[in-house]
């Protein structure tokens, strides 16, 4: 008999495979045009010829992707942190960050490459640009929002200040600073990926950009895979840690998300 925690398991795998079976049966039974939607088959066909160059610029890409992310954890911490310290900064903060936030990326990918020129450099950076901020708003509400009548009740005890965000504040804002690590791994690819498409001479959005103009598309699609498995590990790695680390914050004991 499967038990409900073994269904869960097994239920991604079924339905991935079930969405690619499907898949292929339309474009054979359809015969669409593989310059359309190239089946599942041809996809992996383009993976054995070109696994090569598909293996180098994953690479590229993930560690750009990983630079600018890290980045992004430590400065998203930290301004976080301070502006979660205070209600008035929050307020004076807050808003600002929202209009940067709201500027699209990719408008910023070219005055990066005129800066530091065609290469990781703008990738790293957009990569950091997209995932900073679900990182600093996390830690920040988190923070923020610890309930008035706690701080009361610790400042009537002699707690300070920094004794209150120490022991309360930060802890209190780890399930949402979990939370958006997750959120921002899979940006951090985006950003990546745009600002390859855009101007650089590896990665797989520089890989899918000329594989498109030579108008091969399993190629195209093979790339659109490969970033998918490194997305769907990242976030698989951050939700494990998280289910480790902030497992008391989840009622059943573990991270239902993951």
């Amino acid at each position: 008999m499967i038990s409900e925690r073994q269904w869960e398991r097994i239920a991604p795998w079924a339905f991935t495979a079930a969405s690619i079976l499907l898949w292929e049966l339309a474009c054979r039974l359809f015969r669409v045009d593989p310059f359309v939607l190239p089946a599942p088959s041809a996809i992996a066909e383009a993976f054995v010829i070109y696994w090569r160059p598909i293996l180098r610029n994953s690479a590229v890409t993930l560690w750009t992707t990983l630079v600018g992310f890290g980045i992004a954890v430590v400065f998203g911490l930290v301004c976080g942190i301070v502006v979660g310290w205070s209600r008035f900064i929050y307020s004076g903060l807050y808003p600002v960050m929202v209009g940067f936030n709201s500027i699209p990326k990719v408008a910023v990918v070219p005055i990066l490459i005129i800066w530091f020129g065609i290469g990781e450099v703008p990738a790293i950076l957009t990569a950091f640009l997209i995932s900073f901020f679900p990182i600093v708003v996390n830690v920040a509400t988190g923070i923020a929002t610890t309930e008035p009548e706690l701080e009361d009740v610790l400042r009537a005890l002699g707690a300070k200040k920094l004794d209150i965000m120490l022991k309360v504040g930060i802890p209190r804002s780890q399930p949402y600073f979990f939370g958006s690590l997750k959120v921002a791994i899979t940006l951090a690819f985006v950003g990546a990926v745009v600002s390859e498409t855009v101007g650089a001479n590896a990665g797989i959005g520089h890989l899918m950009l000329q594989a498109g103009s030579n108008f091969q598309m399993p190629l195209v699609f093979a790339g659109l895979v490969a970033l998918a498995i490194e997305g769907i590990v990242m976030y698989a790695i951050f939700a494990y840690f998280e289910s480790r680390v902030v497992h008391w914050a989840f009622r059943s004991g573990r991270n239902a998300a993951a």
